[in-house]
């Protein structure tokens, strides 16, 4: 599992015991979650489906380091099941694990959608499909000739 999000534990984050409040935590696991599964599976429309039992088994104090780690570990034909795993980088504790979080790949009309993926696509791989498939950019038009077509455009 990689651990690539690092939170740092600050006042607003706190409960009224001077830890970390629960829900903050649940807050930055789902947003978490949400980008690594965008990112398997190329599309921004997907939802949360399903999160399984949390146990909290230690916590974190104000100013400690936690980190998340995501992976994936199913693919389903319109979702995909992600763990994670929280630690306290400070204390080097466990924090929790959610054994089993589903995301639902979403198409244009807002229907599950297929996606097409079987297996984890690592960051290198998805930079280098997208540096071999990018055209290099166009100059940008002058000020004086975007004014033109703009007066073009409303003369017709």
């Amino acid at each position: 599992m990689n651990f690539h999000t690092r939170k740092w534990v600050k006042p607003e984050d706190l409960n009224p015991n001077g830890t970390l409040f629960g829900g903050s935590l649940l807050r930055w696991i789902d947003e978490e979650a949400a980008i690594y599964a965008i990112c398997q599976l190329d599309n921004q429309r997907v939802v949360t489906k399903f999160m399984s039992e949390i146990n909290f088994v230690s916590s974190a104090r104000q100013g400690d380091i936690i980190e998340l780690g995501m992976t994936a570990t199913h693919f389903g034909r319109t979702s995909i099941t992600l763990r994670c795993e929280v630690r306290n980088k400070i204390t080097r504790k466990s924090i929790l694990t959610v054994e089993k979080m589903v995301f639902v790949n979403l198409g244009e009309n807002g229907e599950p959608a297929p996606h097409g993926r079987t297996q984890i696509r690592y960051a290198d791989e998805a930079f280098e499909r997208y540096r071999t498939t990018l055209t290099p950019m166009q100059p940008a038009a002058s000020v004086d000739e975007a004014a033109r077509r703009i007066e073009a455009d409303t003369m017709n």
